[in-house]
């Protein structure tokens, strides 16, 4: 028999628009003000092995606010022991806080509630530890590529700026015709060097057109469906939000919390369209009635492996360990193309900077040609 949380879902689901959003916003801020994600994994760590201790909740806040190095850090753990010495269950000064999560305080609520805050907060920890260990993945992916791609735009910029022109005025110099390639280039230097500063500007104007659309509605619902028509990176992107997805369940599930409640806080959780959309169709089949895997199945969004997994977990009893497996094999895959990913990519980006420094310098030395020939 599983936990019924009363109340749960509809509380997530009364959640604004607005809050969502700046609650995606503080789960991904690298340099702000909120607790990183690694700061996160070693609290539960710490927290973890100071309750299997015997050690009182408010003396283990205390002993982990002194060992933080950030004062920030210390602060925050800081003000959740004051709510404890104030009365408030942990569940209440999580909650309470904007740096956790709904998943977090409502995992706590439960270990709360059966006795087991121990074994949830160890699960916390182990679901940053996995979260930590799958955006170094991605950071390593990925890496390599964008600093090529960085390379690329400064080695362009520069010769387009710098080199073309001075071709430019010795073809001038000995009045020699320009090819039609030649004078390609000739007007894309030109457009650099004498509008660089708009471009800059333009640039930074799209960048806080972005950054402000990416606060709205419409933007989360379009980046979401345009992330996954990305020819094989959306498949990519499917996989590794099907990891979060596979992990906050398998976590969920573990501790005894039923499967309709687990996937509403997992909507809420994962601020990813595609997959919110369609955890908000099965959770309503769920409710009516329908079977796990035949929900799931009405969505091109999870692969046949689910599914046929998902059919065996129902049949089993055994869900935690389903998605717990499902979870293990996801990581391995996207560990593995995240692998292919980045070879094919270094090659491309390598390919495509060869190419069009070929054609600058091909363009810049055709007039030369004549120039030699005419000379002679």
């Amino acid at each position: 028999m599983g936990i019924k949380l009363e109340n749960i879902a509809d509380q997530n689901r009364s959640t604004s628009k607005e809050e969502k959003v700046s609650f995606m916003n503080r789960e991904i801020t690298l340099f702000g003000k909120g607790m990183s994600h690694r700061a996160k994994e070693d609290f539960y760590a710490e927290l973890s092995v100071l309750l299997n201790s015997g050690v009182n909740l408010k003396t283990a806040l205390d002993l982990i606010s002194d060992m933080q190095r950030k004062k920030k850090d210390q602060s925050l753990i800081q003000e959740i022991s004051n709510e404890i010495v104030a009365g408030s269950s942990l569940y209440d000064a999580l909650e309470k806080n904007s740096n956790f999560s709904s998943y977090e305080y409502q995992a706590i609520k439960i270990g709360e509630r059966t006795g087991q805050l121990p074994k949830i907060v160890d699960d916390l920890r182990e679901y940053f530890n996995r979260k930590n260990e799958l955006r170094r993945q991605l950071v390593s992916s990925l890496s390599y590529p964008v600093i090529v791609l960085i390379l690329a735009v400064v080695v362009v910029f520069f010769m387009l700026r710098y080199v073309v022109p001075m071709f430019v005025d010795i073809f001038k110099q000995n009045q020699v015709e320009l090819p039609w390639l030649t004078q390609q280039i000739v007007k894309v230097s030109t457009l650099v060097t004498g509008n660089g500063l708009v471009i800059l500007l333009v640039i930074g104007g799209l960048i806080l057109l972005v950054k402000w659309a990416s606060t709205t509605e419409w933007y989360y619902r379009l980046i979401g469906k345009f992330q996954l028509k990305i020819p094989t990176l959306g498949n990519y992107f499917r996989k590794v939000y099907l990891i979060q997805f596979t992990q906050a369940m398998a976590l969920l599930t573990n501790a005894k919390i039923p499967v309709v409640n687990g996937i509403a806080l997992v909507r809420e959780m994962i601020r990813f369209y595609p997959l919110e959309k369609t955890l908000h169709t099965i959770e309503k089949d769920l409710i009516q009635g329908s079977k796990l895997n035949d929900s799931f199945a009405k969505h091109p969004f999870y692969d046949k492996k689910m599914i046929a997994l998902l059919k065996v977990a129902e049949e089993t009893n055994q869900t935690e360990y389903i998605f717990q497996k499902l979870y293990d094999q996801y990581a391995a895959e996207i560990k593995y193309k995240g692998q292919m990913m980045t070879t094919v990519f270094n090659f491309m980006l390598t390919l495509i900077v060869g190419i069009i420094v070929a054609v600058i310098l091909i363009a810049m030395y055709l007039p030369m040609f004549k120039l030699s020939s005419l000379i002679g």
